[in-house]
C-alpha cells in the first residue's frame, strides 16, 4: 500500500499537518462522571460571550427562528438519519423532502432539486465536479467574489484531482470583471463560478457573462443567499445552469458553524448528473399519491470512481428545519424578511458612511450586506467592539491581501435601529483612538 500511495512510512500519510500540531502521544484524561463531566462543561461553557450584538455575515447569518421550527424539528418520527430506501415506511420523511426541493426550485426559479448536501461549501463543490462530468472539460473558474471560505474548500478539494483550477480577480467596482472573463473564456473552459450576492454584498446581473459562458459550451454554476432571493433577481432568470448555496439562513442556528445545510438545484437535462438523494412523486398500486428515492440505484453508494458524488448521508434534519421555516412564513413572511433586512442595512449604510473617515468600499447596490473602508485596521476595531458587547462584523483582510482595513458588516430582520445606533456610535468612538 506504501508502494501504490508513494509514501516510505506510516508518518507521511500525515505530513500536510504541520509538526507543532502533531502529538507523539494521546493525553487523554481519566473518565468522569456525569455529574462532573456537566459540572465541567458548564465552566467551559460560561467563558463564551453569548450575549453579543451580532453584526457579522460572510455567508452566515443571524435570522430569527419560529419557535414552531424547533418544537416540530425535535419531534422523534424525524429523528431516523437511516436513508429512506423502503418508501412504504418513510413516507413522511419523503414527502418533507419532496416539499423542502420544491420550496428550493421556486426560490431559484431552477427546475430540479436534490435533497440537501452538507452546506454551501460542499454543495458547491459538488456543483463543480457535476459540471465538468457534462462538459467532459477540466478547466474551472472560479471569480474572486465567491465566498474565501469556499474558495479554499474548493483548492483543498480539487488538489488531486486533475481539474485546472483558476480564479479570476475582481473588478475595481467590487463585482465580477468582464475584461478578465473575456479573457479567460476559451473552449477548455468546463465551468465558471459566481456568487450573487458575493463575498463583500455586492449585487450584480450575470446574465451577459452566463450567455458569454454558454456560447464556449461551459455550464455557469452561481452561488446564493436564499433570504436575498427575496427580492433579488433569481439565478434561474439570469441563466444559470447549477445554483448552489448555503441553507442555514432559512431556521437553523449559527450554532458556531454547524450543522449547516447545503443546497443544489439544476435544469432538467442535468438531473442525471444530480449527486446526492432526489425524491420523487409517484402513485402507487391502488392510486394513491407517494414518495420515492428517484434516479439513484442503490449500488449508487457503493459505486466507488463510478458514482457521481460520494455522498452517502445528508443533513435531512436541517433540511427538515428549512422547509418548515419556509412554510411559517409563508410567501408574504419572506418578502418581508427580505423588507426588514434591506431597510436595516439601508438605514446603516446611511449612518456609518457619514462618519468622519469611513466611506463605502465599492460603490454598488447591495442586499442586506456591505463593507465599508475605515481609517485604521478593521481587526483592531472588531476586537476593541467585541470588548463592549458588540461584534461589529468581518475585518476582510483575513482573506483578502491589502484590505486589511475594509469591514464587512451585515444587518437582519433581528437588529434593531437602536443597536444600529449603538454600532454606529461606538465606530465612530473607535475611529478616534
Amino acid at each position: 500500500m506504501f508502494e501504490t500511495l508513494g509514501i516510505a512510512d506510516f508518518d507521511d500519510l500525515f505530513s500536510a499537518i504541520p509538526a507543532d500540531l502533531r502529538s507523539d502521544e494521546m493525553d487523554i484524561p481519566l473518565g468522569l462522571s456525569e455529574m462532573e463531566m456537566m459540572q465541567h462543561i458548564r465552566k467551559i461553557a460560561r467563558k463564551n460571550s453569548t450575549n453579543l450584538v451580532n453584526f457579522c455575515g460572510a455567508g452566515f447569518y443571524d435570522h430569527y427562528i419560529p419557535a414552531a421550527v424547533n418544537a416540530l424539528s425535535s419531534r422523534g418520527e424525524f429523528y431516523t438519519a437511516y436513508t429512506p430506501y423502503q418508501p412504504e415506511a418513510s413516507q413522511g420523511t419523503l414527502q418533507a423532502a419532496f416539499e423542502y426541493q420544491t420550496a428550493i426550485c421556486r426560490l431559484t426559479e431552477m427546475e430540479v432539486a436534490n435533497a440537501s448536501l452538507f452546506d454551501g461549501g460542499t454543495a458547491l463543490f459538488e456543483g463543480i465536479m457535476m459540471a465538468l462530468r457534462h462538459t467532459g472539460r477540466n478547466k474551472v473558474l472560479v471569480d474572486e467574489g465567491v465566498s474565501p471560505i469556499y474558495r479554499k474548500m474548493l483548492r483543498c478539494y480539487t488538489q488531486n484531482l486533475s481539474v485546472n483550477y483558476q480564479e479570476v480577480k475582481l473588478s475595481g467596482g467590487g463585482i465580477a470583471d468582464r475584461a478578465a472573463y473575456q479573457a479567460a473564456l476559451d473552449e477548455t473552459v468546463g465551468a465558471v463560478v459566481f456568487q450573487n450576492p458575493n463575498f463583500f454584498g455586492c449585487l450584480d446581473n450575470l446574465s451577459e457573462l452566463i450567455e458569454q459562458v454558454h456560447a464556449i459550451k461551459a455550464l455557469a454554476i452561481m452561488s446564493v443567499y436564499p433570504q436575498a432571493l427575496s427580492h433579488v433577481e433569481t439565478p434561474g432568470a439570469m441563466g444559470a445552469d447549477i445554483v448552489t448555496g448555503e441553507g442555514q439562513s432559512l431556521g437553523l442556528s449559527l450554532n458556531f458553524g454547524g450543522p449547516y445545510l447545503g443546497f443544489m438545484a439544476t435544469t432538467k437535462k442535468l438531473v442525471r448528473k444530480m449527486p446526492g438523494r432526489i425524491v420523487g412523486e409517484t402513485t402507487d398500486a391502488e392510486g394513491r399519491r407517494g414518495y420515492v428515492l428517484t434516479l439513484q440505484a442503490r449500488e449508487q453508494h457503493i459505486r466507488r470512481e463510478k458514482a457521481t458524488s460520494n455522498i452517502c448521508s445528508n443533513v435531512q434534519l436541517c433540511a427538515l428545519r428549512a422547509i418548515i421555516y419556509l412554510s411559517l412564513v409563508g410567501r408574504e413572511g419572506f418578502l418581508e424578511v427580505g423588507r426588514d433586512c434591506m431597510d436595516r442595512a439601508s438605514y446603516a449604510w446611511h449612518k456609518i458612511t457619514k462618519i468622519p473617515g469611513v466611506e463605502p468600499a465599492f460603490n454598488r447596490r447591495f442586499f442586506n450586506e456591505f463593507a465599508v473602508r475605515l481609517p485604521r485596521d478593521a481587526a483592531e476595531v472588531v476586537s476593541a467592539l467585541v470588548d463592549q458587547g458588540i461584534a461589529a462584523g468581518f475585518p476582510v483582510g483575513r482573506y483578502y491581501e491589502g484590505m486589511e482595513n475594509i469591514l464587512l458588516l451585515a444587518f437582519t430582520e433581528k437588529r434593531t435601529k437602536e443597536e444600529i445606533d449603538i454600532l454606529v456610535a461606538k465606530l465612530e468612538s473607535a475611529m478616534k483612538v
